[in-house]
């Protein structure tokens, strides 16, 4: 009886394998919006290389998320041509980066989960805790994730564009979307 214990002790401890998602660059984007005065402006980013090691036992989580910085556009050209050269200044800092360090929720081994991930937002050369909401869905090969987070870019030291007849918000609301595949065995 002690050995049938021990046996289904140590299953029950057992830790599940590493989950690495890697990160489509064609289907993984983050948008912003940003208020002004008369209008809302919105905007895309595109994904320069990604990819999340996660351990589902233990909530740990590491790798990196990189979007080309340089790769903003807006719709308008010479507003882009403003946030990038006086507002990112993308030339000097051309990759806006998260490296996620810890998940608070349970992520499903299959199927769609609710959680907050923690980690670092380093954007204009500055790092920045934060902690975001991230909707997340593990199929056997394939993940999709989406999250709704605010940057508060002037309180982060980044310059808020403004001028005498048009004002804009002090953050940026930013829309991630990714998809990818799963590395390894699960």
């Amino acid at each position: 009886m002690l050995a049938v214990l021990l046996a289904l002790s140590s299953l029950s401890t057992a830790q599940q394998p590493t989950i690495r998602l890697q990160f489509d660059p064609a289907t993984t984007t983050a948008s912003i919006t940003l208020s002004a005065t008369f209008h809302t402006v919105h905007g895309k980013f595109l994904l320069h290389h990604g990819e999340i090691s996660f351990d589902p036992g233990s909530g740990k989580i590491s790798g990196e998320i990189v979007f080309d910085a340089t790769s903003g556009k807006t719709g308008n050209e010479g507003r882009d041509h403003k946030m990038h050269k006086d507002v990112l200044e993308s030339a000097r800092f051309p990759t806006i980066t998260f490296r996620p360090d810890r998940v608070d929720g349970k992520i499903a081994e299959s199927g769609p989960s609710s959680s907050q991930v923690h980690g670092i937002f380093s954007l204009h050369g500055s790092d920045h805790e934060l902690t975001i909401p991230v909707e997340v869905k593990l199929e056997r090969d394939h993940w999709a994730a989406s999250a709704h987070f605010t940057v508060p870019y002037e309180k982060w030291g980044l310059k808020n564009p403004s001028t005498v007849f048009l004002h804009v918000g002090n953050s940026v609301e930013v829309e991630f979307n990714g998809e990818g595949t799963i590395a390894g065995n699960r």
